[in-house]
């Protein structure tokens, strides 16, 4: 059995410290937060996963991903896409050498091959164009299904941040999916910023401008919430207690939207203590409230 490693007390204690302060310096934080759990991570196991990286489905440089698969042979297990963050502007599928590999060695060990996707930032594709790129790895990823050996039923899709939009976008807005509906089994939402938004508060308000323009009349319209429907896909949501500004509105925003649509409540999920970036970058360790839950979700 793998042995995980614990998130240090410091760290807790840290985490604890700078929570109620996030919104201060986000970036900062950020940062912080980073540094901090890539130093834990590089204890987590690894050794039952088979890593392929730079797999190309595009022209451009970021139009990458890394395929992480279980070295247990299957012929029909479930994938995972997941989706990273990065105020729409910057940010990596490899943040650090930890993060975020970390989130697709957890489901790997689990048996889910895992797809680390890279995507087009802003600057060099502008809305819809990430979510496009996320229509393209799960077309690849249906289109491999037989040689991946996973069953084309059962891809799911995990965004973080403004990761979180470009899934959610691609999963709700029939504009984004194919005809024949996302091809999904369901959608993961983490931390997500599901409503596009130039308000005063939010720190990364000239970013999001960057990526959907700066006409905030248009906002609604290329929202995923406002794309939200009785048939849409199952979806998971879970944010953290100390968030990036109204990311927590929006996301229980989401939640109540897809219960009025669909007149049952998605499993959602606040993480306590956690803040907008260990949410995510403790995954993988010996914490494991979250990971437990998408697996649920996931084999459910």
């Amino acid at each position: 059995m793998a042995i995980l490693p614990e998130i240090p007390a410091s760290l807790r204690v840290l985490m604890a410290e700078v929570g109620p302060r996030w919104a201060e310096d986000t970036r900062g934080h950020i940062a912080l937060m980073l540094e901090k759990f890539s130093e834990v991570l590089v204890w987590a196991p690894k050794q039952d996963v088979s890593v392929q990286r730079n797999i190309s489905y595009g022209s451009h440089e970021r139009q990458n991903f890394d395929l992480f698969v279980p070295k247990v042979h299957a012929s029909s297990r479930p994938a995972l896409i997941f989706v990273h963050g990065g105020a729409f502007t910057h940010g990596n599928r490899n943040r650090t050498p930890e993060i975020y590999s970390n989130v697709l060695y957890y489901f790997a060990r689990h048996g889910i091959l895992g797809i680390n996707a890279g995507y087009r930032l802003a600057g060099d594709a502008v809305y819809p164009g990430a979510a496009m790129d996320v229509a393209s790895v799960v077309a690849w990823t249906r289109a491999n299904a037989e040689t991946l050996g996973i069953n084309p039923n059962r891809i799911f899709l995990m965004g973080h941040s403004a990761g979180g939009a470009h899934v959610g976008s691609y999963a709700f807005d029939s504009r984004i999916h194919p005809a024949e509906g996302p091809g999904l089994a369901g959608l993961l939402i983490v931390s997500g910023r599901v409503r596009a938004d130039n308000r005063a508060g939010n720190p990364n308000a000239q970013r999001v401008e960057t990526y959907y323009g700066s006409d905030s009349s248009i906002y609604e319209n290329v929202s995923p919430v406002s794309h939200v429907t009785r048939d849409s896909v199952r979806t998971f949501i879970a944010f953290a207690e100390y968030e990036n500004p109204f990311i927590d509105v929006y996301c229980l925003e989401l939640a109540y939207r897809l219960a009025a649509a669909k007149g049952v409540s998605p499993q959602v999920l606040q993480m306590k203590g956690h803040n907008h970036t260990s949410i995510i970058a403790h995954m993988n360790t010996a914490e494991d409230k979250l990971g437990r839950a998408c697996l649920d979700f996931i084999f459910s």
